[in-house]
């Protein structure tokens, strides 16, 4: 079951992101958004009562009006781990990252693995930023003209520190 995420699942979400990651860089992250009040939404993954899987999105700060979200970071249970479930937590938040009134989401990860949900680095190409030019920087749009001619994002501080 993919549901979106309560207070009370701090802990375990802390717990999951550690294991998965295999240290707390991730999950400090996810407190510092938090925090900050930067998280847009976050989603998990439950399966027998656990929290097994977790899925954050956060606001970009664009030079235009509309809405744009930062998928960071996915995590899920190391033994659950290639079953789909990661794929199952991206596409709920897509989803869910469309019902917030987001136009476009950007991330930095494996362009094998996020390249089958459309996310592509050509489409973040114009897109001024801190990972412009990596390879695992990649944009989704969701209307078009999402990334269409060049524009600048700032990510939240919890990324950057």
């Amino acid at each position: 079951m993919i549901r979106y995420a309560s207070p009370a699942d701090h802990a375990a979400i802390d717990s999951v992101t550690t294991a998965a990651f295999g240290g707390d860089d991730e999950a400090r992250i996810i407190a510092r958004l938090r925090a900050d009040d930067d998280a847009m939404f976050e989603m998990v993954a439950e399966a027998d009562g656990q929290i097994v899987g977790h899925i954050m999105f956060s606001r970009l700060w664009a030079d235009r009006d509309d809405l744009y979200a930062a998928l960071a970071p996915l995590s899920v249970a190391p033994d659950l781990q290639r079953t789909g479930l990661g794929a199952a937590l991206v596409r709920a938040g897509l989803s869910g990252a469309q019902q917030f009134g987001a136009v476009g989401v950007l991330v930095l990860g494996d362009p094998a693995y996020y390249g089958r949900f459309g996310f592509a680095a050509d489409t973040a190409r114009l897109v001024e930023a801190p990972y412009r030019g990596l390879p695992a920087f990649m944009g989704l749009g969701f209307v078009d003209g999402a990334f269409e001619g060049p524009m600048t994002v700032a990510y939240p501080s919890a990324f950057g520190d």
